[in-house]
């Protein structure tokens, strides 16, 4: 998806941070705690655009231009810490760009969403998300916009935490690669068009 630019929205000076939460290496690649990391690495693909580590920050980042030319600068990011420990590389990346939390997009799971459903919503609470929690902690702030990626909760009496870190089930990952498409989209109209256009049109 190419969005056109909104001179409504934000300008084409500022610069973003778009996160995608989620755990380092292979074990936790497909699982749902690591949706957040999906989106991104979909942003960067659809840029042509590679990530590279920036070892100081402990992130992995790629810094592309969203929207019609000459677009929205725009750093892309995948921590390189667990989930609990995001807010450190977060914060690190915003002093390094000299981006505010205002200017900060963080892509989440979140469970109490079903699968695939996505909110887009400036600040509010963790509710009992440690990646969120950490980003609050770090930048002494929770007023940055999130991109919510419903999971669903667990069945039965599985254990919350034992259920972020399993994959997503057969039947969702049928659906998986065009919900990822969706909240990458969210996340590039908010970066673009401003939080209120992208809110009208995913929250829905």
């Amino acid at each position: 998806m190419t969005v056109a630019t909104s001179r409504t929205g934000v300008s084409s000076g500022s610069a973003w941070l778009v996160v995608g939460l989620g755990n380092p290496g292979t074990k936790y690649a497909d699982t749902r705690h690591n949706v957040g990391a999906m989106v991104v690495d979909l942003l960067a693909a659809r840029a042509s655009a590679r990530f590279k580590p920036q070892r100081l920050r402990r992130a992995d980042v790629a810094e592309v231009r969203l929207g019609e030319p000459p677009g929205v600068r725009t750093v892309l990011a995948r921590p390189r810490s667990y989930m609990n420990e995001s807010g450190g590389p977060v914060s690190g990346l915003c002093r390094y760009h000299g981006i505010g939390p205002e200017n900060v997009v963080i892509i989440h799971d979140e469970l109490d969403l079903p699968f695939g459903a996505l909110r887009v919503k400036r600040g509010g609470g963790d509710n009992g998300h440690n990646g969120l929690r950490s980003v609050r902690g770090a930048l002494g702030t929770g007023d940055y916009i999130r991109v919510r990626f419903g999971i669903g909760r667990p069945p039965g009496r599985m254990d919350a935490a034992a259920y972020v870190l399993k994959p997503f089930s057969p039947a969702e990952r049928r659906d998986l690669e065009l919900e990822v498409d969706r909240a990458a989209d969210a996340a590039e109209t908010v970066v673009v068009s401003g939080l209120t256009h992208a809110q009208n049109r995913y929250n829905a």
